[in-house]
């Protein structure tokens, strides 16, 4: 079978499966079974696939057709350009985080001050940690996770982007687990925002590859923002910021949430879908 028939089975297979952009999974997936950058298979329709290439495309595709997800299929995923490792422990990186991680590194790099220590609230992956060490050598990187599992992920990317020297990570219970007194100029954090009786109607790639810690965050969705705001000012130097990721329709509710707790919302800023994602906030002096 030649590599566009194999495209064409599979697009169809997983049409069938209600599988979003079938053909561009069935084309990633066959890359990644041949060892091959995706664009290659257009150099390549009539090349004629052996053996044991099928049968490692036919389990990559019912795999994907079980609804498992991409990135765990193919073991990684990009995010802000780097590569990231990620398993059933972690949660899968969204494009929506990479506004975060943008946001986070431009207010870094336009400080004056002394070099910024940051904090990574839920660091799950260690995507954000890592992206901001990444882009902003003289930053101080601290990272923390109730998570031991998802630690040892975020050790082995940061250890994949040789930066391990540059983020202190913490296995607990969010600031709980810091030493007493450590403060920030940056706080991160992409917390669970998913009401809890709306995990079950999320995709099956979600509901059910995901880890739950990573989704539920609480009746309403908002407990880890009313944590963030009531415990994080106190971590937070003068001058510093809080900046968090927001649930779908989460940002009046949120917005009033730490403005009650005497935080100053100073913006809330949308995604390229047009939807409230970021909100960014500093201490009331």
């Amino acid at each position: 079978m030649t590599v566009l028939e194999v495209i064409r089975r599979s697009s169809e297979f997983l049409t069938k499966r209600g599988v979003d952009s079938p053909r561009l999974q069935a084309e990633l997936l066959l890359a990644h079974a041949l060892g091959l950058p995706r664009m290659k298979l257009y150099l390549n329709f009539d090349r004629e696939l052996s053996g044991p290439e099928l049968d490692s495309t036919r389990a990559f595709v019912k795999r994907r057709g079980d609804r498992e997800p991409l990135q765990h299929i193919v073991g990684s995923t990009s995010f802000c350009g780097l590569e990231m490792a990620v398993t059933r422990d972690v949660l899968i990186p969204r494009p929506e985080t990479e506004l975060l991680a943008v946001r986070a590194v431009k207010f870094l790099q336009s400080r004056e001050t002394a070099p910024a220590t940051v904090l990574d609230f839920g660091t799950g992956s260690g995507c954000l940690a890592i992206v901001i060490a990444a882009q902003v050598p003289a930053a101080e990187l601290h990272a923390a996770d109730i998570s031991g599992a998802a630690l040892e992920v975020a050790r082995s990317n940061a250890n994949r982007h040789q930066l391990a020297g540059r983020i202190h990570f913490y296995d607990g219970d969010g600031f709980g687990a810091l030493a007493a007194g450590l403060r920030f100029d940056l706080i991160v954090s992409n917390p669970p925002y998913i009401a809890r009786e709306e995990i079950e109607a999320l995709q099956p790639e979600v509901r059910d590859h995901d880890p739950r810690l990573a989704l539920d965050g609480g009746l309403d969705g908002l407990d880890f923002y009313r944590r963030l705001a009531s415990e994080g000012a106190e971590r937070l130097n003068g001058g510093g910021r809080l900046m968090v990721e927001l649930g779908d329709g989460q940002d009046a509710t949120a917005r009033a949430l730490f403005e009650s707790a005497h935080w100053r919302v100073e913006s809330v800023e949308n995604d390229d879908t047009g939807r409230a994602r970021i909100l960014i906030a500093c201490r009331e002096d």
